[in-house]
């Protein structure tokens, strides 16, 4: 249980630094100048989002056997690890996706560039290797938040001073790692 918590957070937050969810926050809070709606904005979007991605990843594991599901979610954490290496193109923000508002621009915009993201991938794995949909839940939803709230307040100072790269590069070896550590579970080795 404080396991599936801990790795979730983890594994979501290093991913989401230098995230172009996390350069959307950024242009958000340059756009508004209004913190707390896009915060909660956000918020909704990531809980909606990996909620939905945890309990699919716990739905796909009752449908495979556990050999099989392990040996294709190590793969895939690496995969992801390699994936990590390649930056996100920057978002577009539409004057018509902004007519939503402060908090509606925000919820529509995450969600839509969480659509087949790395971190929703993660925590599809994430669910799917630890069977249990509300730490799974809430760790990647706090490691969202962790990595996207001080972009909010600090701006684009703050995102200036990010080093992208070793991010970049911690996050594929902790996937990496994650993937080598399911696999050996596989085998019997863990």
């Amino acid at each position: 249980m404080v396991q599936a918590l801990l790795v979730s957070f983890g594994s979501v937050a290093l991913a989401e630094l230098g995230d172009k969810t996390q350069i959307l926050a950024l242009l958000l809070a340059i756009r508004f100048r209004r913190p707390w709606p896009i915060f909660w904005g956000i918020l909704s979007s990531s809980i909606l989002n990996h909620a939905v991605s945890a309990w699919l990843g716990g739905a796909l594991s009752s449908l495979i056997d556990r050999h099989s599901l392990d040996v294709m979610t190590g793969f895939a954490f690496i995969a992801i690890g390699l994936w990590m290496l390649k930056p996100d193109d920057d978002p577009e923000l539409t004057e018509e996706r902004l007519r939503l508002g402060v908090f509606g621009s925000a919820f529509v915009l995450f969600t839509v560039a969480e659509l087949g993201d790395k971190t929703q991938f993660a925590t599809i794995l994430l669910g799917a290797r630890f069977h249990d949909f509300p730490m799974v839940t809430l760790g990647s939803t706090l490691g969202m938040m962790v990595a996207n709230t001080p972009v909010l307040w600090l701006g684009a100072r703050f995102a200036e001073r990010l080093p992208v790269r070793p991010i970049h590069i911690a996050s594929t070896l902790l996937f990496i790692a994650l993937g080598g550590w399911t696999l050996a579970g596989a085998a019997g080795l863990a």
